[in-house]
Protein backbone atom coordinates (compact mmCIF):
# COMPACT_ATOMS: atom_id res chain seq x y z
CA UNK A 1 0.00 0.00 0.00
CA UNK A 2 1.67 3.51 -0.84
CA UNK A 3 1.89 5.31 2.03
CA UNK A 4 0.67 8.64 2.63
CA UNK A 5 2.56 12.40 2.44
CA UNK A 6 2.91 13.80 6.06
CA UNK A 7 0.13 15.60 7.09
CA UNK A 8 1.41 19.24 6.86
CA UNK A 9 0.38 21.64 10.36
CA UNK A 10 0.47 24.75 9.72
CA UNK A 11 1.95 27.41 12.37
CA UNK A 12 3.53 30.56 13.49
CA UNK A 13 6.97 30.21 14.81
CA UNK A 14 6.46 31.59 18.25
CA UNK A 15 7.32 29.22 21.04
CA UNK A 16 3.76 29.57 21.98
CA UNK A 17 2.73 28.88 18.83
CA UNK A 18 4.76 25.71 18.23
CA UNK A 19 3.72 24.39 21.32
CA UNK A 20 0.17 24.56 20.38
CA UNK A 21 1.15 22.45 17.06
CA UNK A 22 2.74 20.19 18.86
CA UNK A 23 0.03 19.67 21.22
CA UNK A 24 -2.47 18.96 17.74
CA UNK A 25 0.36 17.03 16.23
CA UNK A 26 0.58 14.60 19.47
CA UNK A 27 -3.86 14.42 19.97
CA UNK A 28 -3.73 13.26 16.49
CA UNK A 29 -1.33 10.69 16.90
CA UNK A 30 -2.84 9.32 20.19
CA UNK A 31 -6.37 9.14 17.96
CA UNK A 32 -5.23 7.42 14.99
CA UNK A 33 -2.39 5.74 16.49
CA UNK A 34 0.21 7.24 13.83
CA UNK A 35 3.98 7.96 14.09
CA UNK A 36 5.73 10.83 14.59
CA UNK A 37 6.72 10.70 10.72
CA UNK A 38 2.95 10.84 9.81
CA UNK A 39 3.18 14.42 10.63
CA UNK A 40 5.41 17.63 9.50
CA UNK A 41 5.08 20.70 10.96
CA UNK A 42 5.77 23.97 8.63
CA UNK A 43 6.48 27.46 10.12
CA UNK A 44 4.73 30.20 8.25
CA UNK A 45 5.56 34.29 8.88
CA UNK A 46 2.85 36.03 9.03
CA UNK A 47 2.93 40.25 8.43
CA UNK A 48 2.05 40.39 12.64
CA UNK A 49 5.86 38.70 12.71
CA UNK A 50 7.39 40.95 10.56
CA UNK A 51 5.48 43.85 12.59
CA UNK A 52 6.13 42.50 16.15
CA UNK A 53 10.11 43.31 14.99
CA UNK A 54 9.60 46.74 12.77
CA UNK A 55 7.14 48.82 15.27
CA UNK A 56 7.35 46.82 18.84
CA UNK A 57 5.91 49.89 20.58
CA UNK A 58 3.05 50.28 18.05
CA UNK A 59 -0.81 49.24 18.63
CA UNK A 60 -2.30 46.05 16.88
CA UNK A 61 -5.16 48.41 15.87
CA UNK A 62 -2.26 50.64 13.82
CA UNK A 63 -0.67 47.38 12.30
CA UNK A 64 -3.93 46.27 10.76
CA UNK A 65 -5.55 44.08 13.37
CA UNK A 66 -6.28 40.03 14.01
CA UNK A 67 -5.33 39.35 10.38
CA UNK A 68 -1.93 40.07 10.55
CA UNK A 69 -1.44 36.83 12.65
CA UNK A 70 -3.75 34.14 10.26
CA UNK A 71 -3.37 35.62 6.92
CA UNK A 72 -0.09 34.31 5.37
CA UNK A 73 -1.60 30.73 6.88
CA UNK A 74 -4.59 30.68 5.80
CA UNK A 75 -3.10 31.59 2.13
CA UNK A 76 -0.95 28.13 2.42
CA UNK A 77 -3.86 26.36 3.33
CA UNK A 78 -5.88 27.38 0.75
CA UNK A 79 -3.04 26.73 -2.03
CA UNK A 80 -2.60 23.30 -0.57
CA UNK A 81 0.91 23.92 0.81
CA UNK A 82 -0.29 22.71 4.23
CA UNK A 83 -3.27 20.09 5.39
CA UNK A 84 -4.45 22.15 8.48
CA UNK A 85 -3.56 25.37 10.45
CA UNK A 86 -3.28 25.87 14.38
CA UNK A 87 -4.56 29.13 15.90
CA UNK A 88 -4.95 30.56 18.97
CA UNK A 89 -8.54 31.60 18.47
CA UNK A 90 -8.24 34.89 20.41
CA UNK A 91 -6.48 35.62 17.42
CA UNK A 92 -8.67 34.93 14.84
CA UNK A 93 -11.35 37.27 12.83
CA UNK A 94 -14.85 35.97 13.46
CA UNK A 95 -15.36 35.22 9.71
CA UNK A 96 -12.78 32.97 7.89
CA UNK A 97 -12.05 33.13 4.08
CA UNK A 98 -14.20 31.46 1.24
CA UNK A 99 -13.43 27.48 1.53
CA UNK A 100 -11.82 27.71 5.06
CA UNK A 101 -13.70 26.10 8.04
CA UNK A 102 -12.60 26.09 11.55
CA UNK A 103 -15.13 23.61 13.25
CA UNK A 104 -12.32 21.54 15.94
CA UNK A 105 -11.31 23.09 19.06
CA UNK A 106 -8.82 21.58 21.56
CA UNK A 107 -9.81 20.94 25.07
CA UNK A 108 -9.44 24.77 26.60
CA UNK A 109 -6.57 25.96 29.24
CA UNK A 110 -6.92 28.28 31.78
CA UNK A 111 -8.88 31.00 30.69
CA UNK A 112 -7.82 33.97 33.00
CA UNK A 113 -5.25 36.45 32.49
CA UNK A 114 -2.22 36.37 34.38
CA UNK A 115 -0.65 39.26 36.23
CA UNK A 116 2.96 39.79 35.98
CA UNK A 117 5.10 41.41 38.71
CA UNK A 118 8.50 41.78 39.90
CA UNK A 119 7.56 43.37 42.88
CA UNK A 120 3.31 43.40 43.43
CA UNK A 121 1.26 40.21 43.66
CA UNK A 122 -2.29 42.08 42.73
CA UNK A 123 -3.52 44.39 40.40
CA UNK A 124 -4.57 46.04 43.84
CA UNK A 125 -1.31 46.07 45.29
CA UNK A 126 -0.14 48.46 42.78
CA UNK A 127 0.59 52.03 44.01
CA UNK A 128 -0.94 55.49 42.54
CA UNK A 129 0.45 56.26 39.34
CA UNK A 130 1.82 53.15 38.73
CA UNK A 131 3.49 52.29 35.02
CA UNK A 132 1.59 49.22 33.71
CA UNK A 133 2.52 47.58 30.43
CA UNK A 134 0.12 45.89 27.67
CA UNK A 135 -0.86 45.83 24.09
CA UNK A 136 -4.38 44.73 24.65
CA UNK A 137 -6.88 47.08 24.35
CA UNK A 138 -9.59 45.10 26.18
CA UNK A 139 -6.90 44.99 28.84
CA UNK A 140 -5.91 48.27 29.04
CA UNK A 141 -9.71 49.83 28.86
CA UNK A 142 -10.45 47.68 31.73
CA UNK A 143 -7.51 48.52 33.85
CA UNK A 144 -8.51 52.22 33.26
CA UNK A 145 -11.93 51.52 34.12
CA UNK A 146 -11.28 49.56 37.50
CA UNK A 147 -7.68 51.92 38.36
CA UNK A 148 -7.99 55.38 36.18
CA UNK A 149 -4.97 56.49 38.59
CA UNK A 150 -2.47 53.77 36.67
CA UNK A 151 -0.37 54.79 33.60
CA UNK A 152 -0.70 52.83 30.72
CA UNK A 153 2.05 52.10 28.09
CA UNK A 154 2.35 49.97 25.04
CA UNK A 155 3.87 46.71 25.49
CA UNK A 156 3.90 44.21 23.45
CA UNK A 157 6.53 40.87 22.53
CA UNK A 158 7.01 37.32 23.33
CA UNK A 159 7.20 36.15 27.24
CA UNK A 160 11.19 36.67 27.55
CA UNK A 161 10.94 40.27 26.05
CA UNK A 162 8.17 41.40 28.47
CA UNK A 163 9.71 40.17 30.87
CA UNK A 164 13.04 42.20 30.56
CA UNK A 165 11.13 44.86 29.63
CA UNK A 166 9.82 44.75 33.62
CA UNK A 167 13.24 43.97 34.88
CA UNK A 168 14.50 47.38 32.78
CA UNK A 169 12.04 49.42 34.68
CA UNK A 170 9.77 50.18 31.54
CA UNK A 171 6.79 48.93 33.94
CA UNK A 172 6.16 47.62 36.92
CA UNK A 173 3.28 45.23 35.36
CA UNK A 174 2.04 43.76 32.61
CA UNK A 175 -0.85 41.08 31.72
CA UNK A 176 -0.34 37.24 29.98
CA UNK A 177 -2.63 34.74 29.36
CA UNK A 178 -2.66 32.11 31.84
CA UNK A 179 -3.30 29.50 29.22
CA UNK A 180 -0.02 30.27 27.16
CA UNK A 181 2.09 30.26 30.59
CA UNK A 182 0.82 26.51 31.02
CA UNK A 183 1.43 25.56 27.66
CA UNK A 184 5.02 26.68 27.71
CA UNK A 185 5.63 25.35 31.49
CA UNK A 186 6.45 28.76 32.71
CA UNK A 187 3.18 29.51 35.35
CA UNK A 188 5.73 30.49 37.69
CA UNK A 189 5.92 33.92 35.81
CA UNK A 190 2.27 34.76 37.08
CA UNK A 191 2.38 36.73 40.03
CA UNK A 192 -1.73 35.47 40.58
CA UNK A 193 -4.13 34.97 38.03
CA UNK A 194 -7.00 37.05 37.99
CA UNK A 195 -10.27 35.81 38.72
CA UNK A 196 -13.03 36.84 35.56
CA UNK A 197 -14.85 38.79 38.36
CA UNK A 198 -12.18 41.11 38.21
CA UNK A 199 -11.28 40.65 34.79
CA UNK A 200 -13.13 39.48 31.84
CA UNK A 201 -11.16 37.42 29.45
CA UNK A 202 -10.80 38.29 25.69
CA UNK A 203 -13.53 36.19 23.77
CA UNK A 204 -12.07 32.42 22.89
CA UNK A 205 -9.14 32.84 25.18
CA UNK A 206 -7.17 29.81 26.58
CA UNK A 207 -8.94 27.96 22.90
CA UNK A 208 -6.56 26.28 20.06
CA UNK A 209 -8.50 26.02 16.81
CA UNK A 210 -7.78 23.72 13.90
CA UNK A 211 -8.86 25.53 10.36
CA UNK A 212 -8.76 23.08 7.52
CA UNK A 213 -10.19 23.02 4.03
CA UNK A 214 -14.26 22.98 4.20
CA UNK A 215 -14.28 20.24 1.18
CA UNK A 216 -11.16 18.40 2.72
CA UNK A 217 -12.91 15.31 3.60
CA UNK A 218 -10.37 13.27 4.47
CA UNK A 219 -9.02 15.75 7.26
CA UNK A 220 -12.18 16.50 8.74
CA UNK A 221 -12.20 12.53 9.42
CA UNK A 222 -8.68 13.36 11.04
CA UNK A 223 -10.47 15.68 13.08
CA UNK A 224 -13.39 14.95 13.93
CA UNK A 225 -11.62 12.21 17.12
CA UNK A 226 -9.52 15.30 18.69
CA UNK A 227 -12.86 18.14 18.81
CA UNK A 228 -13.97 18.69 22.42
CA UNK A 229 -17.40 19.51 21.97
CA UNK A 230 -17.69 21.54 25.28
CA UNK A 231 -15.49 23.94 23.88
CA UNK A 232 -17.41 23.62 20.63
CA UNK A 233 -20.41 24.96 22.48
CA UNK A 234 -18.30 27.75 24.39
CA UNK A 235 -16.99 28.97 21.33
CA UNK A 236 -20.01 29.01 19.70
CA UNK A 237 -21.78 31.65 21.88
CA UNK A 238 -18.41 33.56 22.27
CA UNK A 239 -17.87 34.41 18.99
CA UNK A 240 -21.11 34.87 18.25
CA UNK A 241 -20.81 37.67 20.38
CA UNK A 242 -18.05 39.06 19.09
CA UNK A 243 -18.88 39.15 15.55
CA UNK A 244 -22.62 40.76 16.06
CA UNK A 245 -20.24 43.24 18.09
CA UNK A 246 -18.05 43.85 14.86
CA UNK A 247 -15.23 43.15 17.06
CA UNK A 248 -11.85 43.33 15.81
CA UNK A 249 -8.11 45.04 17.71
CA UNK A 250 -9.75 48.45 17.80
CA UNK A 251 -12.51 47.50 20.13
CA UNK A 252 -12.59 46.62 23.60
CA UNK A 253 -14.43 43.31 24.38
CA UNK A 254 -14.61 40.67 26.88
CA UNK A 255 -16.80 37.55 27.11
CA UNK A 256 -16.87 34.14 28.79
CA UNK A 257 -19.45 31.18 28.61
CA UNK A 258 -19.40 28.48 31.16
CA UNK A 259 -21.44 24.95 30.81
CA UNK A 260 -23.68 24.57 33.64
CA UNK A 261 -24.68 21.10 32.95
CA UNK A 262 -27.09 21.10 29.55
CA UNK A 263 -26.60 25.14 30.03
CA UNK A 264 -24.37 27.65 29.27
CA UNK A 265 -23.45 30.75 31.10
CA UNK A 266 -22.45 33.66 29.02
CA UNK A 267 -20.98 36.82 30.41
CA UNK A 268 -20.10 40.02 28.10
CA UNK A 269 -18.54 42.94 28.60
CA UNK A 270 -17.77 46.64 26.34
CA UNK A 271 -15.56 49.51 27.43
CA UNK A 272 -15.21 52.58 25.43
CA UNK A 273 -11.73 52.51 24.57
CA UNK A 274 -10.06 54.76 27.25
CA UNK A 275 -12.31 52.77 29.88
CA UNK A 276 -14.06 55.48 30.93
CA UNK A 277 -17.70 53.65 30.99
CA UNK A 278 -18.08 49.87 30.96
CA UNK A 279 -21.04 48.03 29.96
CA UNK A 280 -21.85 44.81 31.07
CA UNK A 281 -24.26 41.48 30.88
CA UNK A 282 -25.01 38.44 31.30
CA UNK A 283 -28.03 34.88 30.10
CA UNK A 284 -28.19 31.57 30.28
CA UNK A 285 -29.31 29.61 27.12
CA UNK A 286 -29.48 25.24 26.22
CA UNK A 287 -26.01 24.08 24.71
CA UNK A 288 -28.29 24.29 20.89
CA UNK A 289 -28.95 28.07 21.52
CA UNK A 290 -25.16 29.03 21.95
CA UNK A 291 -24.75 30.92 18.94
CA UNK A 292 -28.44 33.15 19.46
CA UNK A 293 -27.16 33.04 23.21
CA UNK A 294 -24.48 34.82 22.07
CA UNK A 295 -26.01 37.51 19.44
CA UNK A 296 -28.90 37.98 21.76
CA UNK A 297 -26.78 39.62 24.79
CA UNK A 298 -24.48 41.36 22.03
CA UNK A 299 -27.49 43.01 20.56
CA UNK A 300 -28.94 43.99 24.36
CA UNK A 301 -25.15 45.71 24.70
CA UNK A 302 -25.62 46.88 21.98
CA UNK A 303 -29.43 49.05 22.47
CA UNK A 304 -27.86 50.21 25.84
CA UNK A 305 -24.27 51.56 24.55
CA UNK A 306 -25.00 55.39 23.63
CA UNK A 307 -23.65 56.56 19.85
CA UNK A 308 -19.96 56.91 19.55
CA UNK A 309 -19.24 54.28 22.51
CA UNK A 310 -16.09 52.64 21.08
CA UNK A 311 -14.80 55.98 19.68
CA UNK A 312 -11.89 57.08 20.96
CA UNK A 313 -12.11 60.22 23.12
CA UNK A 314 -9.87 63.39 21.82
Amino acid sequence: MEQMPPLKIGTRGSPLALAQAHETRDRLMAAHGLPETAFEIVVIKTTGDDAALIAADKALKELGGKGLFTREIEEALLSGAIDIAVHSMKDMPTAQPPGLLLDCYLPREDVRDAFVSPRFARIADLPEGAVVGSSSLRRRAQLANRRPDLKLVEFRGNVQTRLKKLDDGVAEATFLAMAGLRRLGRTEVARSAIAPEEMLPAVAQGAIGVERRSQDTRVAALLEPIHDLATGHRLAAERAFLATLDGSCETPIAGLAVLEGGTLWLRGEILRPDGSEALRAEARAPLAEAAALGADLARGLLAQAPKGFFAWKR
